[in-house]
């Protein structure tokens, strides 16, 4: 299985949490332990993309600051979809356990456009 395939999976897991167990209702979620639940799935699903770009194979992860760091030196425009998904899914969702359905929304948005930039850059790499 390929590191897009894994980390679109983790999104999948996460949207699927949300749809299954966190009851929607009115544009909120009504349940914040499978928000929580959801955005710390789905920001794992683009630490796995970019830890396979940067060739990070060890367990344990760079802080936060060195994603961003190193993103802004090959594309600001990544490095910003990083920081919003990193804002989103980890902090807001994972950590303060936000309802907000167009906060879940495009947290994964801005998740897929970081998973998939990796895997274009990969393709590139590998022909």
């Amino acid at each position: 299985m390929n590191t897009k395939t894994k980390a679109i999976r983790y999104i999948d897991n996460a949207k699927d949490i949300l749809k299954d167990k966190a009851n929607k209702a009115d544009g909120y979620y009504q349940d914040k332990k499978y928000v929580k639940m959801a955005g710390h799935t789905a920001y794992t699903g683009v630490l796995l993309a970019l830890d396979s770009f940067f060739g990070i194979k060890k367990k344990g992860r760079k802080n936060v600051e060195w994603y961003k760091e190193e993103l802004s030196k090959v594309d600001k425009k990544i490095s910003n979809a990083f920081s919003t998904a990193y804002t989103l899914l980890h902090l807001d969702m994972g950590y303060d356990g936000s309802t907000n359905l167009k906060v879940a929304k495009l947290g994964f948005e801005e998740a897929e456009k970081v998973i998939n930039w990796v895997a274009t850059r990969q393709e590139v790499i590998v022909n």
